[in-house]
Parts: C-alpha cells; structure tokens; sequence
C-alpha cells in the first residue's frame, strides 16, 4: 500500500510539474488559450472559407496558385540565341555543373570542328576523377587539420560533406586541366554515374572512417609526414577501386574515329585523354571569370570560398560581387558573340514545370492564402529563403527595340523573365573579352576569405 501511495504522489508530482512548467513557457512566450482565440479568428468558417479548404486540402498548392492569366504571355521568341545541339541529360545526380561547364565547351568543339550535333565529352571520365580528388582533398584536410579537436567547426563541417556530386565551374576547369576530356562513346555513363546516391554515401562513409585513422595516426609521437602520405595513398587506392567498380576505369590512351556532321568518318587516331582535349576543347581557363550577385555582401570586393574546390592542387570558388546591373549586359554581349555561359540559380522558384517558364507572375501564393510574401532578394539570402540551387547553360535573350530585355517569356530549354533573372540569378561565368576594363580590374583584389559552411555556397546540382 505503501508503494501504491508514494506512485500516486509521484504520479501527482510530476503532472503538476508538468503543469507548471507549460505555465511558466506561455508566460514567457508559449502560446496561450487567449492567443489560439485570436488565430482561430483568422479562418473564420465562412462559406468561402470551407469552400477554398475543401479545395486545398486535396491539391498542391502550387497547382491551385497558378497564374490563369499568365499562361497566355509564354513567348518563346529570343531575338539573340546561341546556336546549340542536343541537350544533355545528368539523370538522378548532381552533377548539373559539370554538364553546364562541358556543354559550353562541347558547343564550340561541335561548332569548331564540325562534330556531329549528338557529339559529347564523356561525364563519366571526367565525374571519376572528381570523385576521387574530392576524396584526397577531405583526407588532406584530415591530416591538415588534425591538432584542432574533433568538435572544432571547420572539422565538423569536414566530416559532415567528405564528399559530394555537386560542385561549380572551377571545379570543371581544375579537373579537365590536369585529366584531360574523352568522348562519351569512350567510357559511357553507368547507372552509377546517373544515379550517384549509393556510391556516393558508401564513399562517405568510408571517407569519414579513413578521416578519424588519420587524425589519431597524425598524432602519435615521432609521426612523420611521409608515412602519413603512404597511408593516405593507401587509402585511396580503396577509394579508387570503389570507383572503378560501378563507373568503369578511366583510360589512359584511347582510338577513336572522328566524324563530322554528316555522320562521314574523317579521321581515325589514337590519344591520351590530354591530347584529345587540346586538340577538341583546348581553352585557357585563367580567362574565364565568375561574376555573381550576392546582395547580402559589398558589391565590388572579390571573394574566395574555403575548401570550395575539387582539386586540393587547384583553386578555391573566387568571385567578384556586382549587381544585376553590371551583370545583365556582360552576358547579352557574350550571346550576341555566340558564346553561350555557365550561369546558376535558385531554379525551383516559380518554375511552371509544364511549359518550362521561369516568371514571378507564375503564381498567386497571396490570392490563394490571403496574405503577402514581401522579402527582396537580400532578405531571401540572409533567411535562407533563397540561394543558387542549379547551374545551366545561358544561351539566349529576347531584346526589345531599345536592346532591352523585355519582362515576359521548351524542348529541354527553360525559359525566364528579366525580372525573375534579377531576383534569382546568382552566379554566371563570362570570358574575359566580355568583361568591361574597369570591371576586369577588380578581379586583382587580394580576396576576403568566406568559410566553407557560409550557405550561401552550396554545391551546385
């Protein structure tokens, strides 16, 4: 009975404190039975009310939002395009920024050299070797890094992305300079390549498990760097048969017949992956410059992005900060010179997925909750509302009379406003002949530094 009693007293006890401690979080900020009156208020169960619920509950949001009105603008006229061939297709991985750096240079070696219009370097080779540079960048930083403690931020931030699919420009640009390009039809896509998930986290995990032995090697007495590297290539060459398993092995030397654009062969040689690609795609990078609009930050600094690189070898994501005004003209004189750019977005905001129109009119959010959705751009940045999410190839622009973009909008394409540009664009990489002189001479500041976990710097996918 004793023990019945003292239950009970617990029980008691502990309800009351329950109790308590509820009253004492509304007190401080916790929703009260008078403040959930008040917001019920707000629905108040008219007819309507009932009506557009009844509705809503069984539909997505964004199909009942969407712009009746706006469908009949869709234009897909564009007074200046970029000749290009068929698109490309990245499947279920992230790669979308190495497709959108190779497409621009698969666009001139097609132009260039009269290749067939279905003609592509191969996403394979080239995702093979990101993939395990990526891997010698995190378990180099493991070593770097291995005197701060395990929960130190830049640590934590190392193991928590050992690796990933996703990635930018420079990251195309460092991994085709030092591997060279081979045709697609050399080492084609394997279901890995197109659908990354699996391998990738089986080599994360390794990652994460080779990271921790290398930091208690790194610090053990008398240990010297060299038998750290001898390590670290050992645990590579596990990496790298990983990689050669489900994606197929890189060659090393390869013969291939070129044709042209009728389907004749032309020519049948033999090459090493970097004589391929100087002779097909040969392109002096340090010409090449990411311009971006980060309204959060001061415009006209240079910037630079820690371990936001692919290659430990290669450089970080540097760019110079400007606004749309700069930016928009740069890339209307890179398409009126048939030069198509690696450029990238917030895509998902007001996509129409059927008809591949990027418009902020697209849908009417307010009229269907009845409120309004006010934050700019900055505002977006800074809450996390709003960020680069895809790159793609920009390759067209419709100019009005005054050879300005007009404000309204197939086939693997997709289409944007002038003014979904401003409020989404984010990063766009243009040839220097492009780039006005007293811009280009910006370039030459010494960088601010941004930590790698800034979320403004995402990988692209």
């Amino acid at each position: 009975m004793t023990k019945k009693y003292l239950a009970l007293a617990l029980a008691s006890m502990l309800v009351f404190g329950t109790a308590t401690a509820q009253k004492k979080q509304q007190d401080n900020g916790g929703i009260t039975t008078e403040m959930m009156q008040q917001m019920k208020k707000g629905f108040g169960g008219s007819a309507s009310d009932k009506a557009l619920r009844n509705i809503m509950v069984n539909n997505s949001p964004a199909k009942l939002a969407m712009n009746y009105e706006n469908a009949t603008k869709f234009d897909s006229h564009f007074s200046n395009r970029v000749i290009s061939k068929a698109v490309t297709d990245q499947k279920s991985s992230g790669r979308c920024w190495m497709f959108t750096g190779m497409n621009v240079l698969r666009n001139q070696a097609i132009r260039h050299h009269n290749l067939p219009a279905d003609f592509q370097f191969s996403q394979a080779y080239l995702f093979f070797y990101d993939q395990l540079e990526k891997s010698n960048l995190f378990l180099q930083a493991m070593i770097d890094t291995y005197k701060k403690p395990i929960d130190d931020q830049e640590v934590q931030w190392l193991f928590k992305n050992p690796i990933g699919d996703g990635g930018q420009f420079t990251g195309v640009a460092n991994l085709i300079a030092k591997y060279g390009l081979v045709p697609s039809d050399v080492m084609p896509e394997t279901f890995n390549t197109n659908n990354t998930s699996s391998i990738s986290n089986l080599i994360a995990l390794k990652l994460r498990e080779d990271g921790l032995a290398l930091r208690e090697m790194a610090a053990q007495k008398g240990m010297t760097p060299q038998k750290l590297q001898a390590k670290k290539t050992e645990m590579l060459g596990t990496i790298y048969r990983m990689l050669a398993l489900t994606m197929g092995e890189p060659p090393a030397q390869f013969t291939w017949q070129q044709k042209d654009a009728k389907g004749e062969i032309v020519e049948t040689a033999t090459y090493t992956p970097m004589e391929f690609y100087e002779k097909f795609a040969k392109t002096d990078f340090s010409k090449y410059y990411m311009v971006m609009n980060d309204p959060t930050r001061e415009y006209y600094k240079v910037y630079e992005i820690q371990y936001d690189r692919h290659v430990y070898d290669g450089q970080n994501w540097r760019y110079l900060n400007l606004p749309m005004e700069d930016i928009a003209p740069m890339c209307i004189a890179s398409i009126k010179d048939s030069t198509m750019m690696y450029f990238s977005c917030d895509v998902g905001k007001f996509l129409n997925r059927d008809n591949g129109l990027m418009d902020m009119n697209n849908y009417d959010y307010e009229s269907l909750m009845g409120t309004t959705f006010g934050m700019d751009k900055k505002q977006r940045v800074a809450t996390f509302a709003s960020g680069s999410s895809h790159a793609m190839t920009l390759c067209a622009v419709d100019l009005d009379k005054d050879g300005k973009p007009p404000n309204y909008g197939w086939q693997g394409n997709l289409i944007m406003t002038n003014d979904w540009f401003n409020e989404y664009m984010f990063r766009v990489v243009l040839e220097e002949k492009y780039i006005p002189a007293n811009i280009l001479s910006l370039m030459k500041q010494e960088p601010i530094m941004l930590p790698a976990w800034d979320p403004m710097f995402a990988p692209e996918e």
